[in-house]
């Protein structure tokens, strides 16, 4: 009997309908309160339910509109709208974190078409590393052009046709990113960056503790022990309790005391000679020199150097296709000679070279000099795929257009190669041709070295993405239509060490180009090897 009260008692504590010994309530008024008073616990249950089930939707509602103009905008113009590097990090926020915040949202609403919907499309969205990879390509745009947090933040950069902003959660994101990668600089910048946004009012579920926590960690791993005491003060100020910060602040007036008794000039000399040393390591002068190129401050030819320098209409010396309709051709550069053709390559030809090109877009890789393997790399960021000749009449007409304007035989070059540099997409310095120490670069091919490269700008780019030489102090800026020419190797086979470029990071836009690398092999009476080292 004892045990059926227990469970009767359960069956009410939990508001469920459940048969207990006392069955007739029919039979007393008094029983019958009860289920009254367990009715409204009912209705109040069911209310609840029905807010948040509302306050969900509300939420999924909101959510749902904002995407609806979002991708509205974006659709039109998708390269475009993606051209600007904030709304392509964001884009890679959204689908790897957010979208999943959502996921976790519906869940509990059971909507079972949608999450299964969602669970079969979310394996084709972006990962951690995807979105790793975008907040390091805003890091390298800063530091590239020189942007500060607030005009990157604010989206105020050259030539956007989709202005956007960082609210200060993708701030904090960052900074968590650069964090992660003891990256200690940016972790700061984009730290005081979330905080400042903060502190001007915007109303975000970052939390000014956790940036506090992150930023003051960051200031006193770069050695400002000041600032990062300053730094959780305010944040004790905010939490008392903080137990880290409380350490912290411990450990920061101890060391602090050992610095005063300590002698503090020669400790600061110290410290002022390993910052400049770190810089040198972090910034060679190539990397100097690079960065001042792609932001369009290399220094300027001469008047006499620069009187060199023509337009002309070429025929392809006197080749027959070209005799009545020459091409325009411009120098860009006299050593090494770097030649720019104009209005090459048409608008349609240029589409179809995409569409080809897309569904084959992968990773682009690059020779490893120990192994001679293909493999990927930091310093090259894009995507790239290879088209033959006899796939298509459009490819096969642009590698005869090569072979006729250069005079080199494209039968021993490799495919046209056909890259797209997506968020902050670069390829640092490098050498197109084997150098002494790779002598197996191009061995499986059986053509020798890469005697030359062309290279085609399939899209204008709004900001950013030239292509530079820092031996010599060239820039070379995207021109849709157009390809510019050089020889990586002197006649004597020797390779041409002014040659070594680099694409730009890509600021605002999208870029698009193609190139083909032709090799020694079939060029030996067209381009007759001489006996000097250097000619």
């Amino acid at each position: 009997m004892a045990f059926k009260k227990v469970w009767c008692a359960l069956a009410l504590g939990f508001l469920l309908p459940f048969s207990c010994a006392h069955t007739d309530f029919f039979t007393s008024i008094g029983h019958m309160t009860d289920l009254i008073n367990t009715e409204k616990d009912l209705v109040v249950s069911l209310k609840d339910y029905i807010k948040a089930e509302e306050s969900k939707l509300e939420q999924i509602k909101k959510w749902a509109e904002k995407l609806d103009q979002l991708t509205a905008t974006a659709t039109k113009d998708p390269e475009g709208f993606l051209g600007h590097p904030v709304n392509a990090f964001k884009l890679m926020k959204r689908l790897n974190t957010e979208w999943g915040e959502l996921e976790s949202l519906v869940l509990k609403d059971m909507s079972d078409g949608f999450i299964s919907n969602m669970t079969i499309q979310r394996q084709f969205f972006p990962n951690d590393e995807d979105q790793t990879g975008a907040a390091k390509a805003l890091l390298r745009l800063q530091d590239t052009y020189n942007l500060d947090t607030d005009t990157l933040s604010r989206g105020n950069l050259p030539g956007v046709k989709h202005k956007s902003f960082l609210t200060a959660e993708d701030c904090f994101e960052l900074g968590k990113i650069a964090y992660t990668e003891a990256d200690y600089y940016h972790t700061e910048l984009w730290m005081e960056q979330a905080l400042k946004q903060l502190d001007e009012g915007e109303v975000s579920s970052a939390d000014k503790v956790y940036i506090l926590d992150y930023l003051s960690y960051a200031v006193y791993q770069q050695g400002d022990l000041a600032k990062a005491m300053a730094l959780t003060r305010r944040l004790l100020e905010l939490d008392p309790e903080h137990q880290r910060a409380n350490g912290n602040m411990k450990y920061f007036e101890y060391i602090m005391a050992k610095e005063k008794e300590a002698n503090k000039s020669s400790t600061d000399s110290e410290e002022q000679e390993k910052e400049t040393e770190v810089k040198k390591k972090d910034y060679l002068p190539e990397r100097r020199k690079y960065e001042m190129l792609c932001r369009g401050e290399g220094l300027k030819m001469t008047p006499r150097r620069q009187k060199r320098l023509f337009c002309r209409y070429y025929d392809g010396n006197r080749n027959p296709r070209y005799i009545l309709g020459p091409v325009k051709q411009e120098d860009e550069w006299d050593k090494p000679r770097i030649v720019r053709f104009l209005d090459i390559i048409s608008d349609e030809e240029i589409e179809t070279v995409k569409e080809l090109a897309k569904p084959r877009l992968s990773r682009a890789t690059v020779h490893d000099p120990e192994t001679g393997k293909l493999t990927t790399a930091h310093y090259r960021v894009s995507k790239s795929a290879w088209l033959s000749g006899y796939e298509s009449p459009v490819v096969s007409r642009i590698n005869t257009r090569i072979q006729d304007l250069t005079g080199l035989d494209v039968s021993t070059a490799e495919e046209l190669q056909v890259a797209n540099y997506g968020v902050g997409g670069q390829y640092e310095p490098h050498f197109d041709f084997a150098r002494k120490d790779e002598p197996d670069a191009f061995k499986e091919l059986g053509t020798g070295n890469r005697i030359a490269t062309w290279l085609f700008y399939m899209s204008d780019v709004s900001a950013g993405g030239a292509t530079v030489f820092p031996e010599v102090g060239a820039s070379v800026w995207p021109r849709k239509g157009t390809a510019v020419f050089w020889y990586n190797l002197f006649p004597s086979g020797e390779g041409d060490y002014s040659t070594r470029h680099a694409a730009c990071p890509v600021l605002v836009g999208n870029k698009w180009v193609s190139n083909k690398w032709l090799h020694e092999r079939g060029q030996e009476f067209r381009r007759p090897c001489t006996l000097s080292e250097l000619e």
